[in-house]
C-alpha cells in the first residue's frame, strides 16, 4: 500500500527524542526523511543506553535505533559554509523542515524560519523546543528530564507522605510528539488546499501543562493545589495494585460504583467485613482506605494475579495485571496486532522496535528500514537526491562540509 504521506519530503535537523518521534511518523508512513547529524556532536540518543552487548558506541544504541527508522542518516558540517550551503539545497528539495535546537541556534547558521521561506516560500516548518521561540525562558536549554518537574508532573508523582517521584525518562518529549505530528499533518493539509506554508512553534513546557488540565482547572476554580496521591483515586476504592501469589506479583484493581463494590465483594466470597457500615458507601471505604486494602490484600495474596484480573474482569471489575516488561513483550494481544516490528541492523544485528499505534486501512505504515549509522546515507543523498557530480562530493569531504 502507498503511504499517506509518500512524495513528502523532510530535512530533519531534530535530535533526542520529541523530534525524532514526530519525523517518524512521517516516515513511517511513506514520507522521504533525512535525518541531519554532526560526527562532532551526534545525537544524543547515541549516547544513551541500553547498547548492544552492553559496549557503548554511536551505532549500538537502541534508544536511537527505536526513533529513527525508516529515515536516512546524513553527517553536516553546519559550522562550515559550504555545509550550510547544502542544507540550503535539501530545504530547497523539502516539503518540511523540522529542528529542535535552543531557538537561536538555527538562526546563527542563517537558517531560521525566515531565511529559509526565502529558500522555499511553502516550506513548512516545525520547531519544537522546551519552551517556545519567543518569551522570557525561551533561551533556555533543557530536555524533557528537565521538564518533568517544571510542567508539574514530578510534583504530581509518587505518595503523600514522600519527596516527589518522576514518570520514566523525558516523559514530555513523548507527550509533545503526538502534539506535533497532529499539527504537521493540519499544516501539509493547510498547503495542499492553500498553496501556502507556514512556521509551527511548538512548546513542550506548554504541551506538558496541557496534559495536566484537571489539576490546573481544580486551582483556577478551587485555589486547591493538587498533591501526590499514590495509586488512590478521589473518586474510587478499593483502587490499589495488590500484591498476589508468587514473588513480586502484582493486580490492580478500581471499584468506582456501588454496583462494582456489590460484584467485587461477591467474587471474593463476600467475607463478614465487607457488609460493615465503614464500607457500606464510597465515602466511608475512602474514610477507611488503609484498612480496605489490607483486608482486600488478604484475599489476593492467596491468588495469581492472572485468576484476579479474571475474576474480576469477568464480574464488571476494572483489574490488570502488572505486566513485567517480559510479559509486555510475549503480550499476546501486541502480538496479534504486530505491535512490534523487527529489522536487521548493521550493528545491531536483529532489533525490534514500536511500529505506529494508528491501523489505516488503506495506507499501512511500513517496516522499510532500520535506523541509520552514523553518516551511513551522506554519500546516498549528495549523489542520488541532490545530484551532485563526483569532483563536488570529494570536494565538500576533503573541505569538512560534509562529516
Amino acid at each position: 500500500m502507498a503511504g499517506v504521506f509518500d512524495g513528502i519530503k523532510v530535512v530533519d535537523f531534530t535530535w533526542a527524542m520529541v523530534g525524532p518521534m514526530t519525523t517518524r511518523y512521517l516516515a513511517d508512513h511513506g514520507a522521504t526523511v533525512i535525518h541531519m547529524e554532526t560526527a562532532t556532536h551526534a545525537d544524543i540518543l547515541r549516547t544513551a543506553g541500553p547498547y548492544k552487548d552492553g559496549v557503548p558506541g554511536l551505532d549500538r544504541a537502541g534508544y536511537y535505533a527505536q526513533y529513527n527508522i525508516n529515515k536516512y542518516g546524513m553527517t553536516l558540517n553546519l559550522n562550515h559554509p559550504k555545509g550550510v550551503n547544502l542544507a540550503k539545497k535539501l530545504i530547497a528539495w523539502a516539503d518540511v523542515v523540522a529542528e529542535s535546537f535552543k531557538p537561536g541556534t538555527m538562526e546563527k547558521w542563517g537558517l531560521g524560519y525566515e531565511e529559509v521561506k526565502k529558500i522555499k516560500p511553502d516550506i513548512i516548518m516545525l520547531r519544537t523546543s522546551m519552551q517556545g521561540q519567543t518569551g522570557p525562558h525561551s533561551h533556555l536549554p533543557g530536555t524533557g528530564v528537565n521538564l518533568v518537574g517544571l510542567t508539574g508532573f514530578a510534583h504530581l508523582c509518587g505518595w503523600p507522605d514522600r519527596d516527589p517521584s518522576q514518570p520514566y525518562g523525558p516523559y514530555t518529549d513523548a507527550v509533545a510528539a503526538h502534539i506535533c505530528g497532529a499539527v504537521l499533518i493540519a499544516a501539509l493539509d493547510y498547503r495542499r488546499r492553500t498553496g501556502k506554508g507556514q512556521l509551527l512553534d511548538i512548546s513542550q513546557f506548554e504541551a506538558g501543562v496541557n496534559f495536566i488540565a484537571p489539576v490546573m482547572l481544580d486551582y483556577f476554580v478551587n485555589h486547591r493545589v493538587a498533591n501526590r496521591a499514590g495509586n488512590y483515586s478521589p473518586c474510587a476504592a478499593p483502587h490499589n495494585s495488590y500484591r498476589c501469589l508468587g514473588e513480586d506479583r502484582w493486580c490492580v484493581i478500581a471499584v468506582f460504583t456501588d454496583e462494582e463494590w456489590r460484584a467485587f465483594c461477591q467474587v471474593i466470597g463476600n467475607p463478614p467485613w465487607t457488609t460493615e457500615d465503614r464500607f457500606a458507601t464510597l465515602r466511608g471505604r475512602k474514610e477507611n482506605e488503609a484498612e480496605l486494602d489490607r483486608l482486600v490484600e488478604e484475599w489476593t495474596v492467596k491468588h495469581t494475579a492472572e485468576e484476579v484480573m479474571t475474576l474480576m474482569q469477568k464480574a464488571g471489575v476494572a483489574a490488570g495485571v502488572a505486566q513485567t516488561i517480559k510479559e509486555l513483550y510475549d503480550d499476546p494481544q501486541l502480538k496479534h496486532r504486530g505491535h512490534y516490528w523487527v529489522f536487521d541492523h548493521k550493528v545491531l544485528g536483529k532489533f525490534f522496535c514500536f511500529s505506529q499505534l494508528a491501523k489505516l486501512s488503506k495506507a499501512k505504515p511500513e517496516p522499510r528500514m532500520s535506523a541509520p549509522c552514523l553518516g551511513e546515507h551522506t554519500e546516498y543523498v549528495c549523489r542520488e537526491i541532490l545530484k551532485l557530480s563526483d569532483e563536488e562530493f570529494v570536494e565538500l569531504l576533503s573541505e569538512g562540509a560534509l562529516e
